[in-house]
């Protein structure tokens, strides 16, 4: 016989089951209500107020090194090379012997020269002899007129073929010198392209070696005439002051990035640009004591080129660009809110960059926490200022003998 359970002893229980899900309900109804969030805290952000300086300005160029002086070394005179008497790619100065050409035929040559000259001076004795004893017989009528005046023209002939002759020795005389080559200018040797034994023609195309002056030294620098023009707008229009470019100091970077020691002067600035390239050739004088400037070096120039009394000067990370490439700032306002201003750039200084346009003394710029904020954010500022090319917090300075203060316990 089945057992069954009256529906009178099941009441209890279900009551008993509603009341504990309608309090499980109500419960997950309370903890479904959100409590209001707080606002968030306005983020530190760095930045530097903007002042007014002085500001030297400066372009960068390129250029090549090249010999103050340089000659060429040619035989004036042909002959069989003897002798090289100077050390490749020494030192040697002006006058000093280079080459020793053959000179047994120049030493020939002078010696016939000498007795051409010597004969013509005693025909011309002879003819002045000839012509004091006309001059005393035409007087007595024992000769003609005629036979005295052609005594006189064989005088003046004969002072002709003396001068003839002594020009012919002296021009043999030279070129026995030139059969030993000097040094034209003092400076450094490069390589000899010929051997003794070679035969060596006079002003033959080929040049027997080169001699440089490298102290000091030239820079030709070029400027494209469009920076020029963009340069001489500015200073008309007051942007900063001219720099007199006679004399101006110009410093070199060299091809691996080094700075080279000696600063130099710039010679002068050409007057006509290249139908070429567009440029302007600008020469700079530089000490070479070392000689570690070599012609035909690739160089970078500083040259000044200005000086603004009122610069602004920024960290190239402040500014930041748009998609156009359009250069802008973030500006912390009166309200301690972030906003974006639109400025102009003038050119490089380093890790900084010139402002011309869109900045005024005083303006906050923001410099740093640039990921914490956004336009139109309140932020907690925070004052920077520059060490060298970084940017650190402008901390004050802790008095002298007096132990920085402990930073407050945190409150639990």
């Amino acid at each position: 016989m089945p057992l069954t359970t009256p529906v009178t002893s099941r009441l209890p229980r279900l009551l008993a089951g509603g009341l504990l899900v309608a309090a499980v309900l109500a419960l997950v109804a309370c903890g479904d209500k959100k409590t209001p969030a707080a606002a968030p805290a306005a983020p530190p952000v760095g930045y530097l107020a903007v002042v007014l300086q002085t500001q030297g300005l400066h372009t960068e160029l390129a250029g090549r090194t090249r010999a103050s002086q340089s000659a060429e070394v040619r035989p004036q005179v042909s002959g069989i090379l003897q002798k090289r008497l100077f050390t490749e790619g020494a030192m040697v100065k002006a006058g000093q012997p280079l080459y020793q050409i053959d000179s047994r035929t120049l030493e020939a040559s002078v010696k016939s020269a000498e007795a051409a000259l010597a004969r013509a001076r005693a025909t011309a004795q002879t003819a002045r002899t000839n012509a004091e004893r006309n001059a005393e017989l035409v007087k007595i009528d024992a000769i003609s007129r005629q036979v005295f005046d052609e005594s006189q023209a064989q005088v003046a002939q004969s002072a002709a073929d003396v001068a003839v002759a002594q020009a012919a020795l002296e021009n043999a005389r030279i070129n026995l010198q030139y059969s030993r080559i000097t040094a034209p200018i003092s400076g450094q040797t490069e390589l000899s392209v010929v051997l003794p034994g070679a035969l060596v023609t006079a002003n033959q195309a080929q040049a027997l070696t080169t001699i440089s002056q490298l102290d000091p030294i030239h820079v030709d620098i070029t400027q494209s005439s469009s920076e020029l023009l963009e340069l001489r707008r500015q200073w008309q229009a007051g942007v900063f002051g001219k720099v007199e470019s006679s004399g101006a100091p110009v410093r070199l970077a060299l091809e691996d990035g080094s700075q080279y020691p000696h600063a130099g002067k710039l010679q002068f600035t050409g007057a006509t640009v290249s139908q070429t390239t567009g440029a302007i050739t600008l020469r700079a004088v530089f000490p070479n004591p070392d000689r570690l400037l070599m012609p035909g070096m690739y160089v970078r120039a500083q040259l000044a080129t200005g000086e603004s009394s009122e610069a602004i000067v920024l960290p190239q990370q402040a500014v930041q660009r748009d998609p156009a490439g359009k250069p802008s700032v973030q500006i912390i306002n009166a309200e301690n809110k972030i906003e974006k201003r639109p400025i102009r750039l003038g050119q490089a200084l380093g890790s900084q960059w010139l402002v011309l346009e869109g900045l005024k003394a005083g303006d906050r710029v923001m410099v740093d926490g640039f990921q914490k904020a956004r336009v139109g954010q309140a932020v907690t500022p925070v004052a920077m200022r520059m060490n060298g090319n970084r940017v650190v917090e402008d901390k004050p300075a802790t008095p002298a003998g007096q132990a920085p203060a402990a930073s407050a316990a945190p409150k639990p």
